[in-house]
């Protein structure tokens, strides 16, 4: 816990009582701050009540003469509505925040010579940051990492020694929430369609993942992807700048002569051959050849030398439920790709692998799985599950094969069955069970951390009962 003492004295409203929003709240109370907090779920409040808060409904009366709202990322701020706390606040001119710039106003990062690295993108992120902590922590950096991964950030132990590092992983929510965001090292993977809801439009979506870069100056550097539109119209902006940062293009589509590719199984340094991505078996697929580029670019630009970083990027285990191998059963290789929660980041799994059984399914994003057509010759068969599964079905079609299985059992119990007879009959060959669902997780589980540990579950227990291979 990092106690907020800039706060002391005065009063701070917490909206959105889930772990992030507690432990700001805390954080602030530990400063020496008034602090008002409130939920919509009745649930929520009872934590609260029981971690020594009294809730108080948010409104122009009791939002007046705050410092700040802190919102939580999950809590509409302009689309499709504000929500009302949201409006309160601005009619009562209370600025909007979350928990990350009280985080960056606590520490003052430039000012203590602590380093802020940033990585943002619509896919990859998680396994982006995963990797560069793995790698910077192998190094023997002190680094501590959160955001929209891991632990909430006023969690993380307050970092002192020149030359430590706060790695955020940070959603177009905490972007969009955190004013005073400044990184040494930021990182923009790639934009696509996702969250439009929350967003408006693409343009919006687009330019609140620019924010990433800003307040940059010299001494400070943004690595960006260079293989969709959006990106490198932000690239291009970047470069018209005067701002002394350094730019670094990175590719998973072509060799750039001035920065790090990942191109037809290489990984590339200004146009030159420095290793085989075959090295990295945790890392399957295009989309990890641009994750493994933007590690690449950020620890050297943090100081590392090549063989350390390419070492240390060998010993990575993978992030979990983000293509996460979990052993066979019967010979049938088993996937866990949970966080897969739209097309885009499915493609990339489907991209992968032959001999697909596909488990997909739960809560549609707009445009459904209709992306992945040019994949589904890779899937011999479909199990759907969750609110999606009719709609699934009819986009799939007599392209593929597919199963109604409604729930996330009924599907493992169902594609390890087909696998199993179809690899007995000599036709299967290589065989993966997939779970990639290609949607969001809350018509029938918590979250996607929820559902991926079900299927591990589901599949540990198969394995448990001597079906493994």
């Amino acid at each position: 816990m990092i106690p907020l003492h800039h706060s002391k004295g005065s009063i701070y409203a917490v909206f959105g009582l889930a772990r992030s929003g507690l432990a700001a709240a805390r954080a602030l109370v530990r400063g020496g701050a008034e602090v008002r907090v409130w939920d919509d779920n009745a649930a929520s409040r009872l934590v609260a009540e029981q971690a020594g808060f009294k809730p108080l409904p948010l409104n122009d009366a009791t939002l007046s003469g705050c410092a700040a709202l802190v919102l939580a990322p999950g809590v509409p701020l302009t689309h499709p509505a504000p929500h009302d706390c949201v409006a309160a606040a601005a009619r009562v001119g209370v600025p909007v925040i979350g928990d990350i710039e009280l985080l960056l106003r606590e520490m003052r990062p430039a000012a203590n010579d602590i380093g802020v690295y940033g990585v943002t993108g619509t896919n990859g992120k998680s396994t982006t940051t995963a990797l560069l902590a793995h790698v910077l922590n192998a190094a023997g950096r002190e680094i501590a990492m959160g955001g929209n991964i891991g632990v909430p950030v006023l969690e993380l132990p307050r970092l002192a020694a020149q030359g430590s590092a706060y790695l955020l992983e940070m959603s177009s929510f905490q972007i969009d929430l955190t004013p005073g965001w400044q990184a040494r090292i930021a990182v923009l993977l790639n934009i696509t369609p996702d969250h439009l809801d929350r967003h408006g439009d693409m343009a919006r979506y687009a330019a609140i993942k620019a924010r990433i870069f800003a307040g940059q100056g010299a001494g400070d550097t943004a690595i960006i992807g260079l293989d969709d539109e959006y990106c490198r119209a932000i690239h291009a902006a970047l470069l018209a700048e005067a701002s002394g940062r350094q730019i670094i293009g990175i590719s998973a589509e072509r060799v750039l002569a001035e920065g790090i590719s990942a191109v037809a199984g290489k990984l590339y340094e200004n146009g030159t051959e420095i290793a085989e991505l075959a090295r990295f078996p945790a890392l399957p697929g295009k989309h990890n050849g641009q994750n493994i580029a933007a590690v690449y670019a950020a620890a050297r630009t943090a100081g590392l030398d090549a063989a350390s970083i390419l070492k240390a990027v060998e010993s990575f285990p993978g992030l979990k439920h983000r293509l996460q191998q979990l052993g066979k059963v019967d010979g049938i290789a088993c996937v866990n790709d949970s966080k897969a929660t739209n097309a885009e980041a499915a493609e990339k799994a489907l991209a992968c692998y032959d001999g697909i059984y596909w488990i997909a399914g739960g809560k549609a994003k707009e445009g459904g799985i209709a992306p992945l057509k040019p994949l589904f010759p890779r899937i011999r068969h479909a199990f759907l599950i969750g609110a999606a599964a009719a709609d699934f079905a009819a986009t799939l079609g007599e392209a593929v094969p597919h199963t109604i299985s409604g729930n996330l059992e009924q599907a493992v119990a169902q594609g390890l069955d087909m696998a199993r007879r179809d690899h007995a009959a000599g036709t299967a060959g290589d065989a993966v069970l997939l779970l990639s669902p290609a949607c969001a997780s809350y018509d029938q589980f918590k979250s996607f951390e929820h559902r991926g540990e079900e299927f591990i579950r589901l599949i540990q227990q198969r394995q448990a009962r001597g079906e493994a291979a």
